[in-house]
């Protein structure tokens, strides 16, 4: 995210910013709650299917992108789509006509 003020990139970590999309594809069927199981998700399997999936990562990585998978899912949003309230607007193809 960009700092409205000064223009600087506020976020730490570009490499996740790159692989979010991906990894929330990873993701998305272990925070879905058609797939629980006695009522419960499979959110502790997700840090495994992560690691496995992008081996390179630490354990914090991993632990990040999980958190923010989950919030984006909650929200019922999708990755790479603006969520009301956001400062950047989404674009997709039919608004660049």
């Amino acid at each position: 995210m960009t700092d409205p003020v000064s223009g600087a990139e506020r976020r730490a970590n570009p490499q996740l910013r790159t692989i979010f999309i991906d990894a929330y594809d990873v993701l998305q069927p272990f925070f879905d709650p058609a797939n629980s199981w006695g009522g419960q998700t499979h959110e502790h399997l997700a840090y495994r299917a992560l690691h496995e999936q992008f081996p390179d990562l630490s354990t914090q990585d991993i632990f990040t992108l999980v958190a923010a998978a989950r919030r984006v899912f909650s929200a019922g949003g999708k990755p790479g789509v603006s969520q009301p309230g956001s400062l950047q607007p989404a674009t997709s193809p039919e608004n660049d006509a």
